[in-house]
């Protein structure tokens, strides 16, 4: 399985304007139902990996741990990103059915 395609998707994400990326920009898509997929940073501080694991169990939102800040930031055109969210329902399943 190629890994590296949940990058691809994820930047193809982005340019189309389906991705929030960051940890505010992320919070808010949670809490707006907006989040059909949450991507966090393997190298993420434990706060912000329990936050997001907190806040997407209540919002019934999936999540998964992946890569390392400067991958997610480098895949999606900006500096070390630690967290992010697909707003996008194709994109979502197509990253899920990567990493599941």
């Amino acid at each position: 399985m190629d890994k590296d395609k949940v990058l691809s998707y994820l930047g193809l994400a982005r340019k189309a304007g389906k991705l929030a990326v960051g940890e505010f920009l992320t919070e808010n898509a949670i809490y707006a139902k907006k989040a059909l997929l949450v991507i966090v940073a393997e190298d993420a501080s434990d706060n912000t990996k329990k936050k997001f694991t907190d806040r997407c169990n209540h919002h019934k939102v999936p999540l998964r741990f992946y890569k390392t800040k400067e991958e997610l930031g480098n895949a999606t055109g900006s500096a070390l990103k630690a967290s992010m969210a697909v707003l996008d329902e194709g994109f979502s399943k197509a990253i899920l059915n990567i990493l599941n």
